[in-house]
């Protein structure tokens, strides 16, 4: 009996460590500084520094004539760090900052690159998240844009994965959903449930925490198991950029799809 108590005890007393862990990890990501990124001054935002010159101006070159013809907004960033976040929270805070897409239609989708964590994300606007989806940003990521990176290849990376999603949203999806559908990667059972786990731990922490009126001002970013990865959080319109170009002010509900190489 003595022995099954001190277990009992043992097992509480870890269950208890680990949601001081994740109360101690989720107040810091609540109260951390607030990421800086670079000003939106064209459909291509090479802060990296990865791409070559005439790589960048066809791709902007792209994006525009796509913009001028469709109003679809579609542009590219690539990033010198991620401050310590997920790909998943730097792409959708500033898809907020530069107000990708139409403020009244939402068709907006960035696709950014942080070249020293090698992540890599597409975030899709609300009124796009019909035709990018989820599972669709995953194939293009995972044949078309990381294959290249791998080799290096940033320049053409980049342009299969605009490419790819100008195509799309053009109407012509069946190859990429050919792709998608031979694709072998679905979650794992035991991952779902994990997930699932962390995600009840942290609600029941946060919910603590507000209950003792420790207020934060931050916001968490629950994950969840999708063919994209981790996404979450939520935009709002307004005014961004300079430049010459500025986003119209669109809205993401975290849609879309990360990776790494």
């Amino acid at each position: 009996m003595r022995r099954i108590v001190g277990r009992t005890g043992q097992t509480l007393l870890a269950a208890l460590a680990g949601l001081m862990l994740v109360w101690l990890v989720a107040s810091g990501a609540a109260f951390a500084a607030e990421p800086t990124f670079p000003a939106l001054t064209s459909r291509v935002v090479d802060a990296a520094g990865i791409l070559k010159p005439e790589a960048k101006a066809a791709i902007e070159a792209k994006l525009k004539a796509y913009e001028e013809k469709t109003s679809d907004q579609v542009v590219v960033a690539t990033l010198t760090s991620l401050q310590d976040r997920t790909i998943e929270d730097v792409g959708n805070r500033l898809y907020r900052e530069w107000k990708i897409g139409q403020a009244k239609t939402n068709n907006g989708a960035l696709l950014i690159v942080a070249p020293n964590e090698r992540k890599v994300r597409i975030e899709v606007g609300y009124g796009l998240e019909g035709a990018l989806t989820d599972a669709l940003t995953k194939v293009i990521i995972t044949t078309a844009i990381t294959p290249r990176f791998k080799t290096g290849d940033y320049g053409g990376g980049i342009e299969a994965g605009v490419d790819a999603m100008l195509e799309i949203l053009s109407g012509d999806a069946e190859e990429w959903q050919r792709k998608g559908k031979v694709r072998s990667d679905d979650a794992d059972p035991r991952q779902v449930i994990l997930y699932i786990i962390v995600i009840l731990v942290i609600v029941f922490v946060f919910a603590r925490m507000n209950r003792g009126g420790r207020g934060g001002g931050g916001f968490i970013i629950l994950p969840g198991p999708s063919s994209g990865g981790w996404s979450g959080g939520v935009s709002d319109g307004g005014f961004g950029g300079g430049g010459g170009f500025s986003g119209g002010g669109g809205s993401s509900g975290g849609g879309g799809a990360s990776g790494d190489w």
